[in-house]
């Protein structure tokens, strides 16, 4: 589409000339002779750049480039002027104007400044659009309680520069949490890093921190930027921190302590500026009755603690959170969004969301890929979410909802090893037989 440029000018001679040339270059263009023209032209027509010529006669070119401003805030303004002096530019770029050009003007020099204003422009416009797009898909869904709470908090501890430890089970969505926190925080133009602390080996996660010198280890060829000094400016968010080494976490206390390191196998001292929000899945004081967790590292992380609900406690949010989902799924797929008949998602209510909200999404992906009709019915959702029979009714007796407690147990453990059988069962301390006859049992089938 082609971009309209609007002239401003009271002098015949140029508004010609400029038409000319900028309509050789493709551009669709407008004309006024005043400020009081200028105006109606750019309430009607929205522009998308406008040169405007500071001396006029009634309105004058500063003053009408207010009032274009007030109209149209993201106008892109050269101004114009045969009198230039460097005051006359200061003021016309307090005002607002994007650059600044001298009479006699330099055709080529005109069309090459709307050519950077026009694509500055159409940046800044995509830039907004990505960022709504992050931000929506950042966003925390619900209007239970618990939810409202978490996002007064969330707003509150945001702009502060203070460190954040968030606590909750797996699948919650901790890290939407702190995404949240960043965007609302004044580091929101900085990079947002995070790191998985139980997805990266020990050996391993003090380079991925700190980075590392070449020669510092047999492989290092390069020198590469630790986490820490990426998120110089930002945010750094150490994901599931209770699983970190003990030995990691006295190096994480020191630079929390001196905002400095070295990388591994160097010798110069690092300084960054880094916010830390940190999270985990487990009980951190526990953990330090075990022993493996330090305790001053806690007290350095927990200055405001914040705490994710699990899907079951907010089970009222999840209509809201299935239409979320649904939609998001949509675009990410190029497919149409489907709608859940009432009973299936009454359905979806009585059951106990061991993998919380991401289980939720996963299931409803499979459902929008797999289910042919626009409609999801109560017989389209899998088996393993659980049956009409295990759907826990107010007078269950006491063996249904111990049945219904290891199904939920089981599959959250399934989930957490992405279905692996071996690692599963290693992880509840049974042998692979006893697993499978359990899981036969439960009416838990692999997805």
């Amino acid at each position: 589409m082609k971009k309209t440029i609007l002239i401003v000018d009271d002098e015949p001679a140029i508004l010609s000339t400029l038409s000319e040339v900028l309509k050789d270059e493709g551009y669709n263009v407008a004309v006024a002779s005043s400020g009081e023209a200028a105006q109606k032209i750019v309430l009607t027509l929205a522009p998308d750049l406008a040169f405007l010529d500071v001396w006029m006669s009634g309105i004058d070119g500063i003053k009408t480039l207010e009032q274009i401003r007030t109209i149209h805030p993201e106008l892109p303004v050269i101004v114009m002027s045969g009198h230039g002096s460097i005051e006359t530019a200061v003021r016309a770029i307090k005002r607002g104007a994007y650059d600044f050009v001298e009479k006699p003007l330099s055709l080529d020099k005109v069309v090459l400044m709307a050519q950077h204003a026009l694509n500055e422009q159409q940046l800044a416009k995509e830039n907004l659009l990505l960022r709504h797009q992050i931000e929506k898909r950042h966003e925390i869904i619900g209007t239970s309680p618990s939810i409202q709470q978490l996002r007064e908090q969330i707003a509150k501890a945001g702009p502060t520069q203070s460190r954040i430890l968030i606590s909750g089970e797996n699948g919650t969505g901790k890290e939407l949490v702190a995404r949240s926190i960043h965007s609302q925080s004044t580091r929101r133009t900085g990079p947002f890093v995070d790191v998985n602390c139980a997805a990266i080996p020990e050996t391993l996660i003090e380079s991925e921190l700190f980075g590392y010198e070449r020669g510092a280890f047999t492989g290092a060829d390069r020198q590469k930027q630790g986490r820490f000094e990426r998120a110089d400016g930002g945010t750094l968010f150490l994901d599931e921190i209770g699983d970190m080494a003990p030995a990691t976490q006295a190096k994480v206390l020191r630079v929390l302590q001196e905002k400095s390191f070295h990388r591994v196998g160097g010798s110069a001292t690092i300084t960054v500026d880094v916010r830390v929000i940190a999270a985990s899945n487990k009980n951190l004081e526990e953990e330090i009755k075990k022993g493996t967790f330090r305790e001053d590292l806690y007290y350095r992380l927990n200055v405001i603690p914040l705490h994710v609900p699990p899907l079951r406690e907010r089970i009222d949010d999840l209509p809201l959170l299935a239409q979320h989902f649904i939609e998001e799924i949509a675009e990410e797929q190029g497919i149409k969004p489907k709608t859940i008949e009432p009973s299936a998602i009454d359905y979806l209510k009585r059951y106990a969301w061991p993998g919380n909200v991401r289980e939720l999404r996963n299931i409803l992906e499979r459902l929008m890929i797999l289910i042919p009709e626009s409609v999801i019915l109560v017989k389209d959702i899998p088996s393993f979410i659980g049956n009409r029979e295990m759907a826990l009714p107010h007078d269950a007796s006491l063996k249904a909802a111990r049945l219904q407690f290891e199904r939920g147990f089981i599959l959250e453990k399934l989930l957490l090893h992405n279905w692996n059988i071996s690692e599963t069962a290693d992880g509840l301390k049974i042998e692979r037989t006893h697993l499978y006859r359990k899981m036969k049992l439960l009416n838990i089938e692999l997805p």
